[in-house]
């Protein structure tokens, strides 16, 4: 298993990564490689074999830091606007989906992108026309229990809500925004009815990234075929090593203990420390003080 980088449950990369729009061209190169998959779907390995096939894609694991949560949050208020309001306060921002320049913004550093912006893939594929698209899509059958214990258990369980509301108080979105993911792509207003509406989320998923891009510029690739059809396809040498082979699950797992640890850190820790510091830097100019005029 890769190494996990540090979490940061944060507002956004507005300051540092996303790029401002007034500094973009119009179109530019853009995105190459969508990646059009549910999570949990091989996405850490695809991640890998880009970046040994010469690509720099984005993937949530290799360094969480980088997810730009306001904009993911944002982006599926524009695109599923009738579930948003079941996931937490709305953002304000204008109704419609994410358009060209905004995605550019986000992504600009990146040639590929996977699982953070597969949800908006048949988006993405519209705004993106000259990008390829790798479809991946395991049995709903063998995939569910997975994502149901791993991916929603730790976003729906008992003091979710209470948590995520907590860590809006501070700006840090990643809460709302995987919410608003989760209820969009599944067209729910809540966990019941997103387990009720499962497997048609997850048909009407993949329908419609079939509909909207021809076969011309999308790869059918099924997990454990290696290197050949997705080389094939990219128009690559084949590597003369194995085809990575990561662990979803396990890499998600430790994501998440950190994410806790770490939003544990920002919101309760870190404050009270710098409270204390506070709070004695003040005594103790009390006592000095006091001492002085005595």
């Amino acid at each position: 298993m890769s190494q996990t980088t540090p979490i940061s449950l944060d507002h956004g990369l507005d300051h540092e990564t996303i790029m401002p729009l007034d500094q973009l061209d119009e179109k530019g190169d853009g995105l190459e490689i969508i990646t059009a998959s549910m999570f949990r779907m091989g996405t850490s390995s695809m991640s890998e074999a880009f970046k040994i096939l010469g690509y720099n894609p984005h993937h949530g694991l290799d360094d969480s830091r980088k997810i730009p949560w306001v904009q993911i949050e944002e982006a599926a208020e524009g695109k599923w606007p009738s579930t948003s309001d079941a996931s937490g306060v709305r953002r304000r921002r204008r109704s419609g989906k994410y358009t060209r320049q905004e995605w550019d913004a986000v992504w600009h550093e990146y040639d590929a992108v996977t699982d953070m912006a597969a949800p908006f893939a048949s988006d993405l594929a519209a705004l993106y026309p000259e990008a390829k698209v790798i479809v991946i899509q395991r049995d709903f059958y063998s995939w569910w229990p997975g994502f149901l214990t791993i991916n929603l258990g730790w976003r729906f369980f008992w003091g979710a809500e209470l948590i995520t509301t907590l860590l809006g108080i501070f700006n840090m979105r990643a809460g709302h925004a995987v919410r608003k993911l989760y209820f969009g792509l599944f067209q729910a207003h809540s966990i019941d009815e997103l387990q009720a509406n499962a497997r048609r989320g997850y048909e009407d998923y993949f329908a419609e990234i079939r509909r909207v891009v021809p076969e011309s510029r999308r790869l059918e690739y099924r997990l454990g075929s290696g290197w050949e059809p997705l080389c094939k396809f990219l128009g690559k040498e084949v590597p003369d090593v194995p085809f990575p082979k990561v662990n979803d699950g396990a890499e998600l797992e430790a994501w998440l203990f950190n994410a806790f640890v770490d939003a544990i850190m920002q919101t309760l820790i870190i404050p009270l420390l710098y409270g204390s510091a506070v709070v004695a830097v003040l005594y103790l100019s009390w006592s000095l003080y006091g001492s002085a005029m005595r």
